[in-house]
This record gives structure tokens, sequence and C-alpha cells, in this order.
């Protein structure tokens, strides 16, 4: 909608019949856009991740290479592309050089989709600030965001080398648990937007944003993009205290610097669907939105930048501030809480959109709010629990203690050491075993 002046008013929010009348020049011109704007976000995510990591860290982190550090993702990139680069023997050729190739296109190719402000005007044109859209527009970027994970897959499985073997056997789980808990947060904001592209959930989001009304799949989806993009303390695919390096351990110069690049263009791809579905899109927050051209011209890409590196800053705290998760209670996160938890969250909306059809939608908005303050409780305490369960307290001294009925094990049951898991215990005895074993050798 534009004004009588050629100006964009503030409640012109593109829909799907704004898209596709585009000259080819102005399509190749927002395609540079885009891939440019992808580019510096991961420079800028490299130094800004290392800057954070150092200051709660204690320590200067980069500040050499130009003024403070800042080109110090620049030099390394380039350090990357021109350092040798080396095949092993005895990969499976074509795929090994394929692998990185498969992960890194796909994720500049998600954000095609992604919604970056309202119409403008490119030299007299009026253009939606996004590359295109399409009816199903977020099931593209699920789909293509799992394409990308092949590339981790099929880069373990073809270096010949039982380290990134493991990796890839991990990145296969992941796919398989999270991405379900993914599309199922999704499910919700599709019955209450009544749609599935990209920019006209946006402008179905004028009055409330959506993480007021399905807060639960919020929270799912916060959980699930993590796990996606094999980020700490999701990141088992690339375990270095047990993996050397995984997936990608075989792997240096420019096939290494394309994995990294395609790690932080998902991660980038991720918070910026996180924006437009849960957080208004390009939409100014409260109190930016009382100005009236606050939603007009190019001011909203300003806001949806912000908006998406307050989920990048979350992605670097969480990789200093929290510990890697066992293979265990990863799995269990997954299935026994996120899966459960989103399609019940789902069940609730379509119950919740059918018993209100009629009324107001303050009246439906505000069961929806209540409702999922309940369910996101429920997610918390099941969380909780996953986690106690994982990590049992020391057993008490009191026989009547019910942390004192723990199972214990034969640590030389095997014919050689091994350490307890979460919950058992060293039986009596068996300590002087071991000692006795490493003194005199194995019988």
């Amino acid at each position: 909608m534009t004004a009588d002046n050629g100006y964009p008013t503030a409640t012109d929010y593109p829909t799907l019949a704004d898209f596709g009348y585009d000259p080819w020049w102005l399509m190749l011109a927002k395609a540079i856009g885009v891939f440019a704007f992808l580019v510096v976000t991961v420079l800028a995510g490299i130094l800004i991740e290392r800057k954070i990591m150092a200051r709660m860290q204690r320590r200067l982190g980069p500040n050499r290479v130009g003024p403070g550090g800042l080109l110090q993702s620049l030099a390394d990139g380039v350090k990357l592309a021109l350092k040798e680069g080396i095949t092993p023997a005895g990969v499976d050729k074509v795929i090994y050089l394929l692998a990185p190739v498969i992960a890194v296109i796909p994720a500049f190719t998600a954000f095609a989709v992604i919604p970056m402000g309202p119409e403008v005007s490119v030299f007299g044109h009026r253009t939606p600030l996004q590359l295109t859209d399409l009816p199903v527009g977020v099931l593209y970027v699920l789909a293509i965001t799992s394409i990308g994970v092949y590339g981790i897959i099929l880069a373990g499985w073809a270096s010949s080398s039982t380290y990134p073997l493991l990796g890839g056997l991990r990145s296969t789980a992941q796919v398989i648990s999270y991405e379900i808990a993914m599309g199922l947060s999704f499910a919700s904001v599709f019955l209450i937007s009544a749609t599935m592209s990209t920019s006209e959930i946006v402008g179905g989001q004028q009055h409330h944003w959506y993480i007021l009304l399905v807060l639960p799949a919020f929270v799912i989806y916060l959980i699930s993009m993590v796990g996606e993009t094999n980020r700490a303390p999701f990141d088992l695919p690339e375990a270095e205290g047990e993996l050397v390096g995984g997936f990608h351990t075989e792997y240096s110069s420019l096939k290494f610097a394309m994995f990294m690049l395609a790690e932080y263009v998902n991660m980038a791809t991720v918070s910026a669907l996180a924006t437009t579905l849960f957080l208004g899109g390009w939409q100014a927050p409260w109190p930016i939105s009382v100005w009236e051209g606050a939603n007009s011209g190019w001011w909203p890409l300003l806001w949806f930048t912000a908006k998406m590196w307050c989920f990048l800053f979350m992605f670097f705290w969480l990789r200093t501030a929290l510990p890697r998760l066992r293979y265990d209670q990863f799995m269990n996160l997954g299935w026994k809480v996120l899966i459960p938890v989103a399609l019940g969250w789902v069940l609730v909306v379509g119950v919740i959109d059918q018993a209100t059809r009629g009324q107001s939608d303050l009246v439906t908005s505000l069961i929806l709010a209540a409702a999922g303050i309940c369910v996101t409780a429920l997610l918390i305490y099941a969380i909780a629990s996953i986690s106690r369960s994982s990590n049992p307290s020391r057993p008490s001294s009191d026989p009547s203690h019910p942390s004192s009925e723990v199972e214990t094990f034969d640590p030389m049951a095997g014919g050689f050491p091994v350490p307890p898991l979460p919950g058992q215990t060293l039986p009596e005895g068996a300590l002087d075993k071991k000692i006795a074993v490493d003194q005199k050798g194995a019988p």
C-alpha cells in the first residue's frame, strides 16, 4: 500500500501477490545484497563471538590485526584460503570434495524467503525487501536446511576415518531428533496465522507478536535451532574432546572454511527465521513502533538486523556458559521432552482455535497466552526433570535415604577397568582390586 506521493505508508505489508514482478537486474541486485549481508554477518559474527568469549573469560581476545582486531576474521579467511589443501589417501574423493559444497550452498539459499523489510523504492521500482516468497516459504527453509546437513553426514562417511564417521552418525541423530521438534513448533504458528508464507506471517503480527500467543513453540524452537546448527551445548558431531574434530577432522584449507561458513550462515538463517515467526519480523519493537514512520522505508532493515543479532548473541553466550551435553542427555531432551510437548501444544492451539471461532481476537489471544504460560512451565519442569535424572546426586550415607538406592557394578568385569556411569557406584573393595591389578598386571 502506498500513499498519494508514492511513498509507502506505515501499513505497507507485502503479500504473495507482490512478488514476481521485479526486472532481472533488480533480482540480481537483491541476490547479491543477500549474499553480501550474510558474508558480512559471518565476518562480524566470528569476531564478535571471540570478543564476547574473551570478555566472559576475562581475557583480551583478537586485538592485533586491524584497529582493535577488527580485521581478524578477514585475515583468518584469507589464511584458510591460501593454506595447502590436503586430501587424505583412501577417501571417497568425489563425495569428499562435494560435501563442503552441499553444506554451504543450502545455507545461503535458505535465506531467499526471509523478509527483511516492507516495500521500498529502488531506482524508481517498488519492490519488497525480500528476494522471493512462496506459499510454503517456512517449509522451504526447513527443507533446504535439511539438505545442508547431508554435507556433514557425507563428509563423515567419505573421510574413511573413525572419528569423522562417528560425527556423521551423531549428525544423523540430530537431524532426526530435532527437526521433528522444530517442524512441530512451526505448526502452531501456521494455525494462528493461517499461512505458511513468511511475508504474510510478518503481516499477521501487526497488532501482537506471535511470541505472546505461542510461547511454548518459541521455547522449543530456540532449543531446536541450537541443535540444528551443531552449536554448543549440542555440538556433538564435532566434539573436540571426544572426536578430535568430528566430521571435519580430515578437512583443511578452503574446504574446512566452507564448513565453518555454512555453520555461521545457518546460525544467521535460523535466527532470522525466529525473528520472522515470533518477533514480528522487520516490524519495530515498542516503543519505537509509536513513531509513524518506524515501519516504512529502509528503517525496518535496522530493526530486523537488531533482532537477528539478539539471537546470535544467545549462540555466543551459550557456547561460553554451558558445557557440552552427553549423548544420552541430548536424545532424552529431544525425544522425551521437546517432541511430546510440541505435539501437545499443537493440539492445544487447535482446540482453542476451534473453540473460540466467532469470538473476538482479544479473547482468543488471552486464552492462547494463558495456555502458553502453563505449557511453558510444564516444559521447563520436564527439562529440569530430565536434567536431574541424568545427573543423580552423590548417594547419602543414610541407608534409608532414597538416593542411596543406586546400581552397583564391577568395574573389572570385562578384564580392564571402566568408569561408572551416572547412577552407578563402585562396590565395596573394587578400588583395592583395581590397585592390585595395576600393580601385578591383569590375571
